[in-house]
């Protein structure tokens, strides 16, 4: 029996064939789907076919159904539930497509299909039927697309979502009493708080919340005028690497990894409008210029997982490009004085210890004879700077990472973060750190520091275009200097790099001049050593700073110049 009530050979040959192809073809895509999580989570070579085949083999399901929907409804039962299954697993390829490549426009590809769903309401019968694994179904769509919202910065439909899916959440324990009702709150409560993670808001004039994005956009990177000194290195790899123990996350993402790898990322470009034109961009195509540098997102990652993903970057890297790593980290710091301090004696970054990871109090116990083996220390780096090496230190003990030594000669900087912030700041680091605020967005870092909370659009245009002036005065300030090291003009003619190194400088600079912010520990740092005069120090940008400060109203929070006393 069929499920349109006919016996087999009721059905016409035609219609039989039809309900045969369409079944193949959704054994055949689950198949390919089952088999993506056996393929290894690294190197860019090795999936790219297995992908174009899934892709290719859901396509085509996709295509038929639309197709053949009224025989597949009278003869195969066909539920509206199972076309939004479809596309649910189409939006995921799309989403992990765009974590495997970083182009962002297959983000847009996702959420096209999981915006589709919602508006045909293809989960809306789910409820009718007594099976809670198929709700399940429909809670795990809602968060794929909370996450997908989130990268687009869609903060109302985000909202929206939340509400929805908690009344769903609701309904569901009420409905079937289930023992996973404390993980989908937890779920609720953490995009909640990355939601609230900003520390200010934007404001319109009808008092409406504006929402900015901060992925790099055209006109935002100082420009390489003629005679600035600047390398042709290119950014092509990047490790975005989390292990806060107490700051907000979702979906395996930290506020802070959330915010960095948006930095690292262009504006996306919309390449759909319309689910009637989704799949526009096949994933099989290469895109003619890779826009933005690809990227590997590890949260709370072990020392091996680590080391093997920063082992297949270098090994990837393609010439006259540079690796970054970003650490957002708990810091370990050394048990014990050595006769000889090396690369190995001021400790560094905590990675995961499986088997305890909830447990920092442990790093601290052992014998001080020995290392601590979770510990990822600037020794470890050692052998990737044999090219060149971009890194981004986050830390209470980012300062281990001065002690670095370039032994090949290659291309080398460090960014590091304070390692302490003053008390009144001290309390808000679990919705991220100031210091990977700065380098996202500096203004909203500003306004932190500032301690102002709202500010209107008008005031927020004409502040972020004061500091374009800004970002062009200190490219400026670097590019002629004949202090600043040799290496940070290496990378100075990549834009994502470019844009960062003068967002640290503005950083400093700020940090430097704020009254708060009074020990040498709250302030960054730099290997190799910046020249304070020529960059974080200088007359021009403090007198922009406080410029700055003026236009907000905030200047009395602020020295006139950093050798002022008070």
């Amino acid at each position: 029996m069929t499920a349109g009530g006919g016996t087999d050979d009721d059905i016409p040959l035609g219609e039989r064939k039809t309900v045969t192809d369409f079944c193949y073809l959704l054994d055949k895509s689950k198949q390919l789907f089952n088999g993506l999580r056996d393929l290894p989570q690294y190197g860019q070579k090795q999936w790219q076919s297995y992908f174009g085949r899934t892709f290719d083999v859901y396509t085509k399901l996709w295509k038929f159904q639309q197709q053949h929907r009224q025989i597949l409804d009278n003869r195969y039962g066909l539920k509206r539930w199972q076309i939004g299954e479809i596309a649910s697993k189409i939006g995921q390829l799309y989403y992990h497509y765009y974590l495997r490549t970083s182009e962002t426009s297959y983000l847009n590809e996702a959420f096209s299909f999981y915006s589709a769903i919602r508006q045909r309401a293809y989960y809306s019968q789910v409820t009718k039927e007594d099976r809670p694994e198929l709700v399940v179904k429909k809670l795990r769509y809602y968060a794929r697309y909370i996450v997908v919202c989130l990268l687009l910065n869609k903060m109302d439909l985000v909202r929206d979502l939340v509400k929805e899916l908690s009344d769903e959440i609701e309904d569901y324990t009420h409905r079937f009493n289930t023992e996973d009702q404390l993980e989908w709150n937890l779920v609720l409560q953490e995009v909640a708080a990355f939601v609230e993670a900003d520390p200010a808001i934007i404001l319109n004039d009808d008092n409406s919340i504006v929402v900015t994005s901060n992925r790099l956009a055209e006109g935002v990177v100082p420009p390489l005028e003629q005679g600035m000194v600047a390398g042709q290195l290119a950014l092509a790899d990047a490790l975005i690497i989390g292990n806060c123990s107490s700051q907000v996350k979702f979906s395996e993402l930290t506020i802070d990894m959330f915010r960095m790898l948006q930095a690292l990322e262009r504006e996306p470009i919309n390449l759909t409008s319309q689910l009637g034109k989704t799949g526009s961009q096949e994933p099989t195509e290469k895109p003619s210029k890779r826009e933005n540098p690809h990227k590997y997102l590890l949260y709370k990652p072990t020392f091996s997982q680590l080391y093997t993903f920063l082992s297949a970057s270098f090994k990837e890297l393609p010439g006259n490009s540079v690796l970054l790593v970003y650490l957002s980290a708990t810091g370990v710091f050394p048990t014990g004085r050595c006769d000889y301090e090396g690369p190995y004696d001021f400790g560094g970054v905590l990675t995961n210890n499986n088997r305890d990871a909830g447990n920092m109090e442990v790093i601290q116990k052992r014998n001080n004879s020995f290392k601590e083996m979770h510990c990822l220390h600037p020794g470890d780096f050692f052998p990737f700077t044999r090219k060149p090496l971009f890194l981004i230190v986050d830390s209470s003990n980012s300062i281990a990472y001065k002690n670095f030594i370039n032994l090949f000669g290659q291309p080398l900087v460090c960014l590091l973060s304070p390692t302490a912030y003053p008390k009144g700041l001290q309390d808000q680091t679990q919705r991220g750190s100031l210091f990977t605020l700065f380098l996202y967005n500096p203004l909203m870092a500003f306004l932190f520091m500032c301690r102002l909370t709202s500010m209107r659009k008008g005031l927020w245009d004409k502040c972020q275009e004061y500091l374009l002036k800004i970002y062009r005065d200190i490219a400026h300030l670097m590019t002629k200097s004949r202090t600043v090291d040799q290496a940070f003009l290496q990378f100075f003619g990549d834009d994502f790099l470019r844009l960062l190194l003068t967002r640290f400088v503005l950083c400093s600079a700020s940090m430097r001049l704020h009254k708060m912010f009074r020990e040498t520990r709250n302030y960054p740092e730099t290997y190799p050593q910046l020249q304070k005069e020529d960059s974080v120090e200088n007359p021009v940008l403090q007198n922009h700073i406080l410029e700055l400060a003026s236009i907000l109203d905030v200047r009395n929070l602020f020295l006139e110049k950093t050798t002022d006393e008070y």
